[in-house]
Formats: structure tokens, sequence, C-alpha cells
């Protein structure tokens, strides 16, 4: 079975070591500060929780507190959120939040959808109009109309 991962890359946990760092002066001033230790706590937990599972089922959106699954059949579009996230419109004009999903990934989903999501990189190219080959008949006609004229 095919799947694609989307998550919040791992260098954002950086962020969370840093928020440790620069709450500890603060956290051992007076008893019951600790407290916030919660907050680089929660930042993290945020990170390594939000992702958006892709598989030739459907998507499935997980975030900090619950999932939600949606099914390529129940996908009407992908809209794109003035910050570059996507989100999945389903059927019924819900709209599910894909975490970790940008505008970039859109080939990746249109591999693993089999086509269901549209490739906006792929161009279509115009029907040119076949020449006619010489010697052919349309040619021939062509050329007595031509000489007909004379």
């Amino acid at each position: 079975m095919k799947k694609l991962v989307f998550r919040i890359p791992a260098t954002a946990l950086l962020a969370a070591c840093l928020i440790a760092i620069c709450v500890t002066p603060v956290a051992w001033l007076a008893p019951g500060l600790q407290a916030l230790y919660v907050l680089p706590l929660g930042y993290a937990y945020w990170v390594i929780r939000n992702r958006t599972t892709a598989t030739e089922d459907g998507l499935v959106a997980r975030g900090v507190f619950g999932s939600t699954t949606v099914k390529w059949s129940e996908l009407k579009s992908l809209r794109l959120v003035q910050k570059g996230w996507l989100k999945a419109v389903k059927e019924d004009d819900t709209e599910v939040t894909l975490p970790a999903v940008r505008f970039m990934h859109l080939p990746a989903l249109s591999l693993i959808s089999g086509g269901l999501v549209p490739d906006p990189t792929i161009k279509e190219e115009p029907v040119a109009e076949e020449e006619p080959v010489a010697g052919t008949p349309a040619e021939e006609v062509a050329e007595e109309a031509v000489e007909s004229e004379k």
C-alpha cells in the first residue's frame, strides 16, 4: 500500500528547546512558576502530533486532539488557504485542514490519488493540426485546384 506522510519538520523541535531555555530563569523565581514548562512541552507535542497521511484510499488529517479521514470519493476539491496550507473540501462543503500540506505537494497528492487530484504543474500541449505529407491525396487535390485556376 502506497503512503505519503506530510509532517512539520523535526527541526521545529529546536524552538521548543529554545523556549524551555528561555523560560528556565523565570520558572525558578517563585514556587509554581515551573508550570511555564508546559509551553515548550505543548509546542513539542503539537509539532510531533500534527500530520497528514495520504494513501490510495484517502487522506487522514491528524491534529492535536483528534483525526479526520477523507476518502477520495468524498473529496470535492482542495482549497488553498491564505497562509499556504491546503484544506480538503468534502461533498457536504465541510472543510478539513490538512496539516503540513502545501501547494507544492499537489503533484505528490496527484500521484497517490491516482489522478483524482489534478496536478497543476502539468501543462497540456495544444493539439497541432497535421500538415499534409507530400504525395497524399489532400495535397494532390490542392495542386489540382491551383492548376485549374490558371
